[in-house]
C-alpha cells in the first residue's frame, strides 16, 4: 500500500511524525508532502500569486512553499511515481469539530484527496493546556491512531468523501473509545475579537481561540469529543441543499 502524508503544520511538526510513524505500521511506501511553514486555516486555499517552491528533505520526503492544497496537489503530479492508495492528513495540533472544517488546512488536504478519487483521512488532536509542547501532547493520537486507520484500510468510500477524524485531549487510557457521529455546529454569535496595541501604537485584531457554544444535541463530533471518545465523522462534498432546489425553481419559473 502506498501512502501519502501531508499537513497544515508543516513539514516539522511533531503531528507529521506520528502520523508518519503510525502510517509506518501499516506500509514502508510512504510518501510525505507538506507546506513548509505552518498553513493552519489556510482552508482549501491554492496559491495563485507567487510561485510555489519544491524542497527536497529526504527520499520520498518534500515540503512545498504554499497550503496543504498546494502540497497535495504537487505530490500528485510531480513529486509521486504513481497515485497513493490512501491520503492521511495530521495530525493536527488542535481540534477539527463541527464547522470549523471549512477553516482546516488539514481536512482540505484530505478533499483534494477526495477530489482526486484517493481515500483520505484527516487526523487533529484536540489541544489540551497542560500537555502543549510535551511528549504527552499526541498520546491519544499515538496510542490510538492504529485502531482508527486499521478498519478503514479495505472500507469503501463513496465518491467524494473522507474521514475527519478527532482525538480527544485525554491520556491514552482515559479515551473511553470511538464513535462514528456526524459534524455538529458552533454558534459563532459569542465568538470574539481581540484588540490590541502594537509597539508603535497602531491597532491590531486577533481572533479569539476560546470556547465556543455548540449544538445541544449528543451526536456530534463536538458532543463526543467532550464526553471522551474518539470522534470519526464521514464529510461529503456535494454543498448542494436538495430541499431547496424545487423552491427555488419554482421561483425563478417563467
Amino acid at each position: 500500500m502506498r501512502i501519502l502524508i501531508t499537513n497544515d503544520d508543516g513539514i516539522h511538526a511533531p503531528g507529521l511524525a506520528v502520523l508518519e510513524e503510525l502510517a509506518r505500521e501499516f506500509s514502508d511506501d510512504i510518501w510525505v508532502c507538506a507546506p513548509s511553514e505552518e498553513q493552519s486555516g489556510a482552508g482549501h486555499s491554492l496559491t495563485l500569486n507567487r510561485p510555489v517552491r519544491l524542497q527536497k528533505f529526504g527520499e520520498r520526503r518534500y515540503a512545498v512553499t504554499g497550503t496543504p492544497t498546494d502540497s497535495v496537489m504537487m505530490a500528485l503530479r510531480e513529486v509521486m511515481d504513481g497515485p497513493p492508495d490512501l491520503i492521511l492528513s495530521g495530525v493536527n495540533r488542535g481540534a477539527n469539530l463541527g464547522d470549523d472544517v471549512t477553516y482546516s488546512g488539514t481536512v482540505s488536504a484530505a478533499i483534494e484527496g477526495a477530489l482526486a478519487g484517493i481515500r483520505a483521512i484527516a487526523f487533529s488532536q484536540v489541544y489540551s493546556a497542560k500537555t502543549a509542547g510535551t511528549d504527552s501532547e499526541f498520546a491519544a493520537a499515538r496510542a490510538w491512531g492504529a485502531k482508527v486507520i486499521k478498519p478503514l484500510l479495505d472500507a469503501s468510500f463513496a465518491e467524494r468523501t473522507l474521514i475527519n477524524v478527532n482525538f480527544p485531549p485525554l491520556a491514552p487510557d482515559d479515551v473511553k473509545g470511538i464513535r462514528v457521529v456526524r459534524q455538529g455546529f458552533h454558534d459563532y454569535s459569542r465568538g470574539s475579537i481581540v484588540e490590541g496595541k502594537d509597539p508603535r501604537g497602531q491597532r491590531y485584531f486577533w481572533f479569539g481561540l476560546h470556547a465556543i457554544e455548540h449544538t445541544p444535541r449528543h451526536d456530534t463530533d463536538l458532543e463526543a469529543i467532550d464526553d471522551g471518545y474518539i470522534a470519526v465523522t464521514p464529510l461529503q462534498l456535494d454543498f448542494t441543499h436538495d430541499a431547496s432546489i424545487a423552491v427555488l425553481t419554482d421561483r425563478f419559473a417563467d
